[in-house]
């Protein structure tokens, strides 16, 4: 574990007061379940750099051409969404790395939505106070190498073929001894964890692909699990319910660690819960032990008081909207206590300035993103029900727009009914479209569904993403040059991203 950082040495405030507020806030569960208070032990206290921004395509023809081979080779493995449910290849291939993912610590943050802000944060925490840090998310907005970064920033181009001929003899190695090569993400998986080693980091921040117990990075013992809000997508991996869903995720938590929840559906924290006190894990919970004292929104984002595991720290301005990314950075700080032994080797809270410093230079591209003004655009890669009724919600609050238009791409194996349903509120009108992607769902198909939930006379169906940018941008300019329009492009990672390089960003 790495040396403590410094800490405030004020007087603390009594832990109790004022949060009992947070326990009565904006959750579904009943914090006082017997089997949340039963047989777990609890974090109670007692008495950075800036981030990136998606990286372009290199500039060098030679270095660009390298890179699309690389591109070009991975594509040949299975996809993402394609998978053989266990650890026996990566585990393989981290074998004959000579096991790099043993070489530093580790945060591992799994969770329905939420994850990659979440990540960010913590990256940023860390590197404010110090600490080398290796980032590994997925899916990217719009470069691959997003995927891996060192100390706040993605891997240059460069940096990202070299680590994938580093590793690509090993890889065909264990190809040729399993009954199914790797697959395109535990390659990716296993070049980021080698990277790290070589940097080498202090310590790495890591995103699950999907699930847990046998997603590709669970091949390392996380010092700190973090689990963000649980629900309904992948049904058809990880099970039809919220506590079959957590119970896969659950495979990330490993004896003795720490894990850090936020709220949870009532089942999914009995299923996460249960597997915490199975391996004697100690756990924090958001609205118990963490939370968001208030929040309120500031020009860019938002202004809060958090309550970590050491105590309160008021006054953190977060340059993201809506009140899933308070909770996601209150998630986040305690992950990093956590880490640092707050709540357990001590009680003192993390110096406030670095704290404050840190989550001021947060950025999340592709997250309540705003790409152009007049009429505004806004980007969000929600994909899921529950994703897109917090970023409904957080676009009401944070944008004052007297007409929403929505542009929507999304993939055919998601519950796009619900997506769309959460939606309906907030958008006059919609144009329907398909990224380019073979999992896009065809535009027309999408149309269907979205004039059952709107109406005919609110859908526009424009299956190229240029002309449906185009389009909707024209519906929100109606309302006058000042009468507030605005537009938000959502329903995919995949969608988000290329409406990011078709307006200008990247």
């Amino acid at each position: 574990m790495s040396e403590l950082p410094p800490h405030d040495s004020s007087e603390q405030p009594d832990p109790l007061d004022s949060f009992d507020e947070i326990i009565e806030a904006e959750t579904d569960r009943d914090p006082d379940l017997a089997v949340i208070e039963a047989g777990s032990r609890t974090l109670r206290t007692q008495g950075g750099p800036p981030q990136a921004d998606v990286p372009a395509r290199p500039e060098d023809p030679e270095v660009d051409k390298a890179l699309r081979e690389v591109e070009a080779e991975l594509a040949t493995r299975w996809g993402e969404t394609k998978l053989e449910p266990s650890v026996t290849r990566i585990s393989a291939l981290m074998d004959v790395l000579g096991e790099p993912q043993r070489t530093y610590p580790s945060i591992h943050i799994t969770g329905t939505n939420g994850k990659t802000s979440t990540a960010r944060m913590i990256e940023a925490l860390l590197g404010a106070f110090e600490l080398r840090t290796g980032r590994y998310t997925s899916p990217h907005v719009q470069s691959i190498t997003e995927r891996i970064s060192l100390d706040g920033a993605p891997i240059s181009a460069e940096r990202f073929i070299e680590t994938y001929q580093d590793v690509k003899p090993y890889v065909e190695m264990v190809d040729a001894q399993q009954e199914y090569r790797l697959s395109f993400f535990e390659v990716l998986t296993g070049m980021a964890y080698a990277a790290f080693a070589d940097a080498p980091v202090d310590v790495a921040v890591v995103e699950v692909g999907m699930g847990g117990s046998w997603d590709a990075t669970n091949v390392i013992d996380g010092d700190v699990a973090v689990v963000t809000p649980v629900s309904l997508d992948h049904t058809d991996r990880l099970g039809s319910t919220t506590a079959e869903i957590a119970a896969e995720k659950a495979g990330i938590i490993k004896p003795g660690a720490t894990v850090i929840l936020a709220q949870q559906p009532v089942d999914a924290a009995q299923a996460l819960l249960k597997k915490a006190v199975d391996v004697d894990a100690t756990v924090a919970r958001e609205g118990l032990e963490f939370g968001v004292l208030d929040r309120q929104v500031a020009v860019g984002g938002q202004l809060m008081t958090l309550r970590g595991l050491g105590g309160e720290y008021p006054e953190v301005y977060l340059p993201l909207h809506g009140a899933h990314q308070a909770h996601n950075a209150a998630v986040a700080l305690a992950a990093v206590e956590a880490f640092f032994g707050v709540g357990a080797q001590r009680a003192e809270p993390l110096d406030i300035d670095t704290v404050r410093k840190a989550f001021a230079a947060v950025s999340s591209p592709g997250r309540l993103e705003v790409v152009r003004r007049s009429p505004t655009v806004v980007l969000d890669a929600a994909h899921n029900p529950a994703g897109a009724r917090v970023t409904a919600e957080a676009i009401g609050e944070a944008f004052q727009f007297s007409r929403l238009v929505g542009v929507v791409g999304a993939s055919g194996d998601k519950d796009v009914r619900g997506l769309l349903e959460a939606f309906e509120p907030v958008f006059a009108e919609i144009v329907v479209t398909q990224n380019s992607s073979h999992r896009a769902m065809d535009a027309d198909a999408l149309a269907a569904v979205a004039v059952e939930v709107f109406g005919e006379e609110r859908v526009q169906v424009e299956p190229r993403l240029p002309d449906a940018l185009e389009a909707a941008i024209t519906l929100a300019e109606e309302e006058g040059e000042f009468a507030g329009g605005g537009v938000l492009v959502t329903g995919s990672v995949i969608t988000v991203g290329e409406a990011r390089l078709l307006l200008g960003k990247g």
